[in-house]
């Protein structure tokens, strides 16, 4: 009998293949979600409720958070949130949500906001937002977090600073 032309190799766990590692902090501390606007998330201009976008946006900065901390986490704040321009239903939404600073236990998360016009092509910055977040533990106290990997850019930018 001949020997079989390939063979089908399954990995006990999809998280054994090659191109599955586990996440670093650095590479934890932004996150990228996508979302398509429709017309029950508008309002009756067919423009996203702001309501909606500042939902989608606490979201992506507690998955961030999250992924950050990989502790339970909990929104304290929302330091700000800019509008800058409306995003019509039928556009898909990209929000970015970066980890820029952190205390003992808090997180300082921004957020932008970009909409895609799907036939088009076009991309616009809609709106852009900080929002804090604490890492709880289990009895639902404050926890530590650890502190926020400078970039080569802040660096660079910090260098000869006390």
């Amino acid at each position: 009998m001949t020997a079989p032309f390939f063979q089908l190799r399954l990995a006990a766990s999809p998280f054994e293949h090659e191109g599955y590692r586990s996440m670093t902090q650095a590479s934890a501390q932004t996150v990228t979600m996508i979302e398509m606007v429709f017309p029950d998330q508008s309002n009756h201009y067919g423009t996203l409720f702001g309501g909606h976008a500042l939902r989608l946006m606490d979201k992506a900065a507690f998955v961030a958070a999250s992924r950050y901390a990989r502790k339970t986490v909990v929104t304290a704040c929302s330091e700000r949130v800019d509008f800058q321009a409306a995003v019509r239903h039928g556009s898909l939404i990209e929000l970015t949500a970066q980890v820029v600073a952190t205390g003992r236990s808090s997180m300082t998360v921004s957020v932008d906001l970009v909409a895609e016009d799907l036939l088009s092509g076009d991309r616009q910055l809609c709106a852009q937002g900080r929002f804090v977040l604490v890492a709880m533990d289990e009895n639902q106290q404050p926890t530590a977090v650890p502190p926020v990997s400078a970039s080569p850019n802040q660096l660079s930018t910090n260098k000869g600073t006390v």
